[in-house]
């Protein structure tokens, strides 16, 4: 019983000493606090919202070695600008393009281009997809294309 009372006050002095680690004011850096205002104003305004003309793409059937395009219409349909900071692909035959350049208003389009190869992918259902990176309120979007890629005679 004497050691279960000499463990618990040493655990919580362990605890009482860990909090009380100095100045929590000094620890905060300036250039991290005024981004943080700034997004806090921005999500004020109300945050962008993707609306997307289709989230899925079905190609069909095709024969290995054909290249797929596609395009997805995607509007702000927010009140901020709407910003894709980055489009991730589940494989290198996948390709997306979007406009890295400038934000997307809102009320405006702008189209994802995705091309998918289909070399060495003959035989049977293929399924991929393309992450969009947001400042929505969700931070991503996926969008799909699929269909049957069958072997080269």
């Amino acid at each position: 019983m004497k050691k279960i009372i000499v463990f618990s006050l040493a655990v919580s002095l362990g605890i009482l000493t860990a909090c009380s680690g100095g100045n929590a004011a000094a620890k905060i850096n300036p250039s991290k606090l005024a981004d943080a205002k700034k997004r806090d104003l921005d999500i004020s305004k109300g945050a962008p919202i993707i609306t997307l003309d289709k989230k899925e793409h079905d190609f069909g059937t095709v024969t290995e070695g054909a290249i797929i395009e596609t395009t997805f219409v995607i509007t702000n349909s927010g009140k901020s600008p709407l910003i894709i900071t980055d489009a991730k692909t589940t494989c290198g035959c996948t390709v997306p393009t979007w406009p890295k350049d400038k934000p997307i208003a809102p009320g405006e389009s702008t189209n994802i281009e995705v091309k998918f190869n289909t070399a060495g992918k003959g035989g049977g259902r293929q399924v991929k997809d393309v992450t969009l990176f947001t400042n929505t309120a969700v931070g991503r979007e996926i969008l799909k294309i699929k269909g049957i890629v069958n072997k080269k005679q």
